[in-house]
């Protein structure tokens, strides 16, 4: 980016914003390969020390989700419509 081009300080930036640390990129690499990256919050991140037990979590509950969706299914009365 030219800095020519904008010589002003943003102005839509507030103070309170410190971007004196960051790291440009810092996850590019991850998202360039395709990776859904997320961001677990540090009580999680003690928790789920792997991205196995990350996955695991969501696979048991969509399996259960699709239990239940087949029972009600299977349980509902079928329509003259659908006989």
């Amino acid at each position: 980016m030219n800095r020519k081009a904008n010589p002003k300080p943003d102005e839509d930036i507030l103070p309170e914003y410190d971007f004196s640390h960051a790291v440009r990129a810092k996850h590019h690499k991850a998202y360039a390969t395709g990776a859904n990256v997320i961001f677990l919050e540090p009580d999680l991140a003690k928790v789920y020390k792997n991205p196995e037990s990350v996955n695991r979590v969501p696979r048991l509950d969509s399996a259960k989700e699709n239990t239940s969706t087949n029972r009600r299914q299977a349980a509902r009365p079928r329509r003259a419509s659908e006989r």
